[in-house]
């Protein structure tokens, strides 16, 4: 997933994963000197290669084992980012399926929908000694660095951070991303797969507490690790397992929800 400001168009991406984008069509659809650009990209999560006089996504070459990848969730106080901002930010860095690092903040926040607080627990009163949005934003550029974005239903959290990091002076980002939800639909099968659903079905983390960021990252943590293992031998590298996230089949759902048992037959 690329910002709208990016400034190749869908098919130099797609050439970016897959066969290589030619220096002549890179050049076609960019005005700035082009080490420039690349050292720009790369500031805000995106590296481009060149192998063999063409350009690739760093990730096409990426093994999963060796990849980075950054598994995020937030709470905000209401879905328009023209008038509400994140309250609750966590993240955890994975490599080789196991934890290399945490990133855990609530956000100062002037004011919270009482059904906002209601739903994830957070109140103004909490967030009152919590760092600004901006001190938030750069810290969390920070540590994302140039890793692979990992959210359920990547779209929302990655453009809500994206336009949160532009709304304090920051750069949008540019990182590659992979949909945990996407990515169940096409490994384990389930009759829904809403994260909370997900948890209770596979118990990925039983003591979790639903719409709190860390909670909810943890326990699609569980739910990445459980697609993975169920992952074909042919997927080997990040662009692999995000373009299978994207255009494998999906799994054919139950017909009946197994957590209601017999009662709905």
């Amino acid at each position: 997933m690329l910002s709208n400001d990016f400034s190749l168009d869908a098919k130099s991406i797609h050439k970016l994963s897959s066969k290589g984008l030619s220096l002549k069509t890179l050049k076609e659809q960019i005005d700035e000197d082009l080490e420039f650009l690349l050292e720009l990209w790369h500031s805000q999560g995106l590296e481009i290669l060149k192998q063999q006089g063409s350009f690739f996504f760093a990730t096409k070459f990426i093994p999963l084992q060796d990849a980075v990848f950054c598994i995020v969730d937030i709470e905000t106080n209401g879905s328009k980012i023209e008038t509400h901002q994140i309250i609750e930010i966590a993240a955890l860095k994975i490599k080789g399926g196991k934890i290399i690092d945490t990133f855990d903040s609530l956000v100062n926040c002037k004011e919270i929908n009482p059904h906002i607080s209601e739903i994830t627990g957070i109140t103004v009163e909490d967030t009152k000694d919590a760092p600004t949005l901006k001190h938030v934003m750069y810290d969390f550029k920070n540590f994302l660095a140039d890793s692979v974005f990992v959210a359920h239903d990547v779209k929302f959290d990655y453009k809500f951070i994206s336009q949160s990091m532009q709304k304090v002076g920051l750069a949008p980002l540019l990182n590659r991303s992979l949909c945990s939800l996407s990515l169940a639909e096409r490994t384990i099968a389930s009759y829904r797969y809403a994260l909370s659903y997900l948890n209770e079905s596979f118990s990925l983390h039983p003591s979790a507490t639903h719409h709190r960021a860390m909670s909810d990252v943890l326990t699609t943590y569980e739910l990445f690790k459980l697609s993975l293992a169920s992952l074909d031998e042919s997927i080997k590298s990040v662009e692999d397992i995000i373009r299978f996230s994207k255009e494998a089949k999906m799994l054919k759902r139950p017909k009946f929800d197994p957590l209601l048992g017999e009662s709905q037959k």
